[in-house]
């Protein structure tokens, strides 16, 4: 009953915007955070815990550690996209879906081909020299001979292009989320817990007519929502969308 109303709405929106979380990557075996086998869970021989380690104090502190942590907890090179990524990026071929804005930073929905994404927390595939400003891809990080990786013009320290917690999100992506979200006729939240601040607070935003929720276990704002699916988000997707043929008639 919920798959069929979804394709329904899913068929009678033209605007569709998706916010997800952690939980659209764990299908690709990426970790999320707080769950019992999250990235909050990860025993190292460091004495900090990961949500130390992952803050900007830490990594300036700290800057050895913190590539220690990094490399080996959250640079997957061997990731592939899921059902739920394919399935948004044919969304977005087909004009249905109009933006994703995403807390991930495995660069997923774009390795599945999907183009207009906005990353909340940055990308582990942008890598910045922080003396000056050479780009970096991540497989120089993954390959540096040294701990902490150095550009190789200046030798300053390379740094990913991530959200560190004391950061502030990048102003340009999150106006244009709002911008995405506040327009949007149906807007469907996958993978997050809706509680990680200020990301969950931009479902305040939205003023459109549908409101989906599907992750696996309850959010914050299942009670506002006009469905809600406790499911694998990729089953979700994939079934509500490529089964449903009228969204895949040629015209």
């Amino acid at each position: 009953m919920c798959y069929e109303r979804l394709k329904t709405i899913i068929k009678n929106s033209t605007n569709i915007v998706f916010f997800g979380g952690a939980g659209v990557s764990t299908e690709s075996s990426i970790p999320d955070f707080r769950s019992k086998d999250g990235l909050y869970k990860t025993q190292t021989d460091l004495k900090f815990p990961p949500e130390v380690i992952l803050s900007h104090s830490f990594f300036i502190n700290n800057t050895e550690d913190f590539f220690k942590f990094y490399k080996a907890n959250m640079i997957f090179p061997n990731v592939i996209p899921n059902d739920a990524h394919v399935t948004l990026a044919k969304m977005e071929q087909k004009n249905k879906l109009k933006a994703i804005v995403t807390q991930n930073i495995d660069g997923l929905h774009q390795m599945a081909g999907s183009k207009n994404v906005y990353e909340l927390h940055g990308s582990v595939h942008r890598n910045y020299c922080m003396k000056c400003n050479k780009f970096f891809n991540s497989s120089y990080i993954i390959n540096s001979k040294s701990i902490i990786p150095r550009c190789d013009s200046c030798g300053g320290i390379v740094k990913p292009d991530v959200v560190l917690y004391e950061e502030s999100l990048d102003m340009p992506i999150l106006e244009s989320s709002i911008k995405a979200i506040s327009i949007a006729d149906t807007l469907i939240v996958g993978g997050t817990s809706l509680v990680v601040y200020p990301a969950a607070n931009l479902i305040k935003y939205f003023r459109g007519d549908n409101l989906i929720l599907i992750n696996k276990s309850s959010t914050p704002y299942d009670k506002q929502a006009n469905l809600v699916i406790h499911d694998s988000i990729g089953k979700v997707l994939s079934t509500s969308y490529e089964s449903n043929p009228l969204l895949f008639k040629i015209v």
